[in-house]
């Protein structure tokens, strides 16, 4: 009936617009927003008008790739809260919010430039380097900081990890991608946001010392061990750039190209202190680079297969790998080869796991984005030798030294507000904890010495929840505005083999 009625006013409106002429048929049909019209109107201003970015972020499908549709026509509706982002709900109608949306989500019609021209001008020192006090301006032990990334509002907290309090908050440029990086002396902190600005704090100091724009879509920074060089890996343009790490001056622009020429987005770039040298995974071509801090030329070893993401075992001579199409494979850097491939299913997220001993033997453990389960590898073998059912596909796992558990989250799935706790000798789940129910929880962080577990929920007015991690008793809670990671100085900089590198 409800078919048949629609279907009755449709013809009686079309019979309307036919009686009143051409002119009332071509009246009711609504106008299509004029969308460049509008994006120069209300956003040009502080996007820029070619999208790149200006005093906001850039507006570039690869910038809002992991923005969800409902989460951007949210902001365009309602704005963002703490920032200069209006929301147009008032002035705007829904379709044009709509198509605006949807065009925002489009490439250019040019393909935008970033070369060195552009990112060395677009280079800001604000403090020499040299300039600022080789000591402290606080009272913590600088080694047992955490700096927590707050999403919600683009901002750097530190935690001081000993009486777990805030120490001080610096704002960021837009959403941080890849994870902070220290220098080997945890002074120096090096971030990159999403439409490529790399940052460079002085933790000591509580300093903002200089930024640059790599890119115009940036993975994440790796910094090398000797203090020299931070190497950004962008999507956009295809490149890694090379950057002095004391002022963040441009050294080098590394185009990424496979061996017949085919160019390729950088999934991720890492440092490899033991080796003296950067590791980098291509998204689009079955190549590894390896880039020598002594040479700075990058050494090719050809694949069978594109890896995503990857995973180093603790000598740093074979790194563990994994596409997005599922399974993974074993390199040996040294030999520069394929040397096994891996029995893993879904999408195992390697470059989110850890490693420790059982039974005498070093065993690494990942989890999987598609599948409830954990993956725990024999790294001697590269054999599977468990699974370990789990609430749902995950993204992080965390353990330390100093304990006999590590801790998982389910964050893809229904059941992410609870962390399940896992035996590392059993590999059975002995505990859980559920920190807000019905409220992401993921991410856990441990202190210097292994006695408190730090988790992230990561909601607007979310939290960092500080656990016991001997009893999982909670101790308390800081608040934060979506706080998607935090990262301790001291695990960090001295690669603890319970969290990821």
């Amino acid at each position: 009936m409800r078919t048949l009625l629609a279907g009755l006013l449709g013809l009686m409106t079309l019979a309307a617009m036919l009686a009143g002429g051409p002119a009332a048929a071509e009246a009711a049909i609504p106008a299509k927003p004029d969308v460049a019209g509008i994006y120069g109107g209300r956003c040009a201003a502080c996007h820029g008008a070619d999208r790149l970015g200006g005093m906001g972020p850039a507006l570039l499908p690869e910038s809002l790739d992991r923005l969800k549709p409902d989460a951007l026509l949210d902001v365009l509706r309602h704005g963002r809260p703490a920032t200069q982002m209006p929301g147009f709900a008032g002035t705007l109608t829904a379709p044009q919010i709509a198509a605006l949306a949807t065009w925002l989500r489009t490439a250019p019609s040019h393909v935008p430039r970033w070369e060195a021209d552009e990112i060395r001008a677009s280079r800001t020192v604000f403090h020499a380097p040299g300039s600022l006090p080789d000591r402290p301006v606080f009272s913590a032990d600088p080694s047992n900081l955490f700096l927590v990334v707050e999403s919600g509002t683009h901002h750097l907290s530190v935690l001081d990890g000993d009486r777990l309090e805030p120490i001080h908050r610096f704002a960021t440029r837009f959403a941080l991608h890849g994870g902070p990086k220290f220098s080997r002396d945890g002074r120096y902190v090096f971030v990159a946001s999403r439409d490529g600005w790399v940052s460079k704090y002085d933790l000591w100091n509580l300093q903002l010392v200089a930024e640059i724009r790599v890119g115009l879509n940036t993975r994440n920074v790796a910094v090398s061990d000797d203090g020299q060089w931070v190497l950004a890996g962008n999507t956009l343009p295809q490149t890694m750039v090379l950057l002095r790490a004391d002022d963040l001056a441009l050294a080098r622009i590394f185009p990424v190209l496979g061996q017949g020429g085919v160019p390729s987005r950088v999934s991720a770039v890492y440092d490899a202190a033991p080796r003296g040298a950067f590791i980098a995974a291509l998204r689009d071509i079955p190549e590894v680079w390896e880039i020598p801090y002594a040479t700075l030329v990058p050494r090719r070893i050809l694949l069978e297969d594109r890896l995503d993401d990857f995973f180093f075992d603790q000598p740093y001579r074979h790194i563990l790998g994994a596409s997005r199409a599922g399974g993974g494979q074993v390199v040996d850097l040294d030999a520069g080869r394929k040397v096994a491939d891996l029995a893993l299913t879904g999408m195992p997220h390697l470059g989110s796991g850890i490693t420790w001993q059982r039974d005498g033997r070093d065993v690494m453990v990942s989890p999987n984005l598609r599948q409830g389960l954990l993956s725990v590898i024999d790294m001697k073998s590269w054999q599977t030798v468990a699974t370990i059912p789990t609430n749902g596909p995950g993204f992080f796992i965390r353990s330390h030294d100093a304990t006999p558990y590590a801790w998982t989250d389910a964050m893809m799935s229904p059941r992410r507000d609870t962390l399940q706790i896992i035996d590392k000798q059993s590999l059975k789940v002995v505990g859980t904890v559920t920190p807000s129910p019905g409220r992401t929880a993921a991410h856990v962080e441990f202190t210097r010495d292994g006695r408190h577990a730090l988790v992230s929920l990561m909601e607007p007015e979310g939290a960092i929840v500080v656990y016991d991690a001997a009893t999982w008793r909670e101790i308390k809670r800081l608040p934060m505005d979506r706080p998607v990671g935090k990262y301790n100085v001291f695990n960090k900089t001295t690669r603890s083999s319970g969290t990821s590198h």
